[in-house]
């Protein structure tokens, strides 16, 4: 269990979990969230793009299939403002409290969907990053590695039978097959790039066997160098 110093607040860690929709992410994050209450930790758990009334009324304008015609530039910077208003307001004040946040995307997605779907570059979207989050990343990110195919078919079917008030969510579900290949092959690019933030988890296998690897990830790479700290 971890202890605390009087008076003392040590600032929290920024997980984010990627990969495409249908993977089992947000069922992970969960997972990984109770793990690390369970270790005396406060955590908050979000999502992207979301995470604030603000965020999800930009939500619901991109995720919702009958939002036709909107311009891949016009998407990103969507997707920036809910991020920047969610950093502002919920995720910087949590880690300055000491609390660990974890979040269902970040910046990877939009350099993922948007700059390797969209075919905008990496470069514009890390640019854009730069401009309105300036060094801003996460502490580690978790990203669920899948099979294309399997993981948009299970988002499609998921996204159909909602009926939880959320609505329709299912624009990037209508993308084409070489629109999630794209995506795919970003997400890779950006793990090799950046192999000591990103950890790569095989998602194909069994939740309970992919929970354990995550877990053991996240004690090596950040929860016992805290645990030094205190």
């Amino acid at each position: 269990m971890i202890g605390g110093v009087k008076n003392r607040v040590i600032r929290g860690k920024f997980i984010t979990i990627e990969g495409l929709d249908g993977c089992g992410k947000s069922s992970q994050l969960e997972r990984l969230a109770k793990v690390l209450r369970d270790e005396g930790l406060e955590v908050m758990v979000t999502r992207e793009p979301g995470g604030t009334p603000i965020g999800e009324k930009i939500r619901a304008v991109l995720l919702d299939s009958r939002t036709q015609g909107l311009a891949p530039m016009a998407e990103l910077a969507l997707m920036f403002a809910s991020r920047a208003q969610q950093v502002e307001e919920n995720i910087k004040p949590a880690l300055a409290a000491g609390k660990w946040v974890l979040c269902d995307r970040f910046t990877d997605s939009s350099e993922a969907y948007q700059g390797g779907g969209r075919q905008l570059g990496s470069e514009r979207v890390l640019a854009l990053h730069k401009d309105l989050l300036g060094d801003f990343h996460p502490d580690m990110t978790i990203l669920m590695d899948s099979e294309v195919a399997a993981s948009v078919a299970r988002a499609r079917r998921r996204n159909l039978q909602k009926n939880d008030g959320e609505g329709d969510e299912n624009r990037f579900e209508q993308e084409s097959r070489a629109f999630f290949t794209r995506v795919h092959e970003k997400y890779l690019e950006i793990a090799e790039r950046e192999p000591k933030r990103v950890f790569v988890v095989d998602a194909r296998k069994k939740a309970e066997t992919v929970h354990p690897q995550i877990v053991e990830a996240v004690r090596n790479r950040l929860l016992e160098k805290t645990c030094e700290n205190w």
